[in-house]
């Protein structure tokens, strides 16, 4: 029996003569294997525990997706209010180079009254 060293080479077989020739004669293709359409199917346990992992992961991405956006709003919200704070500030100034002070302060009042009872 003779050894085998690392010098020698193992034939190597192309893959497309391995089985012999193909019937056709169009070597160069690959072989076609069976179809088998319950091959990559998994069981239904574990296609139930994925979705519901899918759902779980969609709820929390819905969540802070939520809270990204409240505090989006929040904080335009807060820039109006700033901006209408500043409007009626200019519009009182204006009114009191015109006016007295405390006629203007009398008006500020009026107007809070009457936002009141309209909201």
């Amino acid at each position: 029996m003779p050894e085998a060293t690392g010098t020698q080479a193992a034939p190597v077989a192309d893959a497309g003569f391995a089985n012999g020739m193909r019937k056709n004669g169009k070597n160069w293709h690959q072989t076609k294997t069976a179809f088998r359409p319950r091959a990559n199917q998994s069981s239904f346990e574990k296609r139930a525990a994925e979705r519901t992992a899918l759902t779980a992961i969609k709820a929390k991405e819905k969540e802070l997706k939520d809270e990204k956006e409240a505090e989006r709003q929040r904080r335009i919200e807060a820039i109006r209010t700033k901006r209408a704070a500043k409007e009626e500030r200019e519009r009182f100034q204006k009114l009191e180079e015109k006016m007295h002070k405390k006629r203007v302060e009398r008006l500020k009042r009026r107007e809070k009254r009457n936002k009141m009872l309209k909201s």
